[in-house]
């Protein structure tokens, strides 16, 4: 297996819908992530987050694994008084769960937040509280519990807790 962190580009869209449009990724992740995922979507995202259309340093970035992308990993800046926190979100296509590669991709991209934006200081992700597989990815790629969000996100009509894992620079 060849794992690959890199900017999105042309020729993504088929493999994005085929790993993104499945119900067990949309359960996990923020409700803006489209379901059905269909080629459109795909072609916005490649289109918003290409290498060309990206900022200087990419932000948001493809999980290539053999070839194809499969999942995506990213971060969001914090702003104002939060301007030295990013926050980070990932999915990674269901077929390839359980192989060490969401961890791995955590790693590198932590790496390459805190080497590329020096004024971040704080990584941090919230998880669904039913979501036990992204907390223990999470805890292996370095990440620890700080924060534990009550009955704080709906996710598919139903209240849960949030769970806030964080990294320091």
């Amino acid at each position: 297996m060849t794992l690959i962190i890199r900017p999105f580009r042309e020729g993504d869209q088929d493999s994005l819908v085929e790993n993104a449009n499945n119900k067990a990724i949309f359960d996990n992740v923020k409700d803006t992530f489209p379901h059905p995922y269909t080629l459109a979507d795909a072609d916005w995202w490649v289109n918003q987050n290409s290498q060309k259309n990206a900022d200087e340093i990419s932000k948001v970035m493809a999980i290539e694994v053999d070839g194809k992308a499969v999942g995506a990993i990213g971060v969001i800046l914090g702003t104002d008084v939060q301007r030295i926190n990013a926050e980070i979100g990932y999915w990674l296509g269901e077929n390839h769960w359980g192989k060490g590669i969401t961890t791995q991709s955590l790693v590198w991209m932590t790496d390459y937040v805190f080497k590329n934006f020096p004024h971040i200081h704080r990584i941090w992700a919230g998880v669904f509280g039913h979501n036990k597989s992204s907390m223990r990815v999470l805890e292996k790629a370095g990440f620890i519990l700080e924060a534990t969000h009550y009955q704080s996100v709906i996710k598919n009509n139903i209240i849960e807790d949030e769970y806030v894992f964080v990294k320091l620079r």
